[in-house]
């Protein structure tokens, strides 16, 4: 069953803020994901957190990144925001230009780096996992620029919700961003990614992630700030201004 939308949560947008109260927005965007789900899609099948503690604590289980991660921007970049999504979530479609954005600003200056990870919620989102496969199989045949060209229409062209026609439009994509559409469909039928995928979902369970878009902001000493749902640009930029902070 899908989540209803509920309330975003209040951010300070006070250009006075001292660092110890800007630190307490970590705990808003939290509080806001578990009790309120604020703007994403929830998980069905995870226990749901009991307090915003708990939801913290997981974060130390982030897997590290590695070459089978799809990094835009500077890879070492002294802030990354992991992104965990579902190409189905209308939430998810949303963070994604926000975090274009991002890039846009941070990225430029080799500041921000933003990992891309798979969170198919198959109990609402059927088409989700198969939709991830198909961003793999564009990474496969045409590099780490293919998966975010693809990912960026995917997001782009469809209207989330089990509603695209993934027959059609997943070879569709392929084709517009030159990918060999014979090579594409033998990928997208094949199950080497499978566990690729599960992997990134069991990582974002693991971390307190129970709905998308669930990310994760990594200062450079290593300190995680939580980001629940389709987060505003200024609330991202604050957590973003935090984590640049952090020595």
């Amino acid at each position: 069953m899908e989540q209803n939308d509920m309330s975003q949560p209040t951010i300070q947008t006070n250009n006075n803020l001292a660092v110890p109260v800007a630190i307490l927005i970590a705990g808003t965007l939290i509080a806001g994901a578990v009790y309120f789900s604020a703007r994403g899609d929830r998980v069905t099948t995870a226990p749901q957190p009991k307090a915003a503690e708990e939801n913290t604590s997981g974060l130390e289980k982030l897997a590290s990144i590695t070459s089978a991660d799809h990094i835009r921007g500077n890879p070492d970049a002294p802030v990354k925001i992991i992104e965990y999504s579902d190409m189905e979530c209308p939430f998810c479609k949303v963070f994604h230009s926000t975090m274009q954005q991002v890039v846009d600003e941070y990225g430029k200056d080799g500041k921000v780096a933003w990992v891309y990870r798979h969170f198919p919620l198959d109990s609402i989102h059927s088409q989700a996992r198969t939709e991830a496969v198909a961003s793999e199989c564009a990474n496969e045949l045409g590099g780490s620029g293919a998966f975010w060209k693809y990912t960026d229409r995917f997001f782009e062209l469809t209207p989330s919700n089990n509603q695209t026609n993934i027959a059609t439009v997943l070879p569709q994509i392929a084709r517009e961003i030159g990918l060999d559409e014979t090579k594409f469909n033998s990928c997208l039928a094949s199950k080497k990614y499978d566990k690729h995928i599960q992997d990134d979902l069991d990582s974002a369970i693991a971390t307190g992630g129970n709905g998308t878009p669930w990310s994760i902001v990594v200062a450079k000493n290593g300190k995680k700030y939580p980001l629940s749902g389709a987060q505003p640009y200024e609330a991202i930029k604050q957590l973003i201004d935090l984590a640049l902070q952090e020595k």
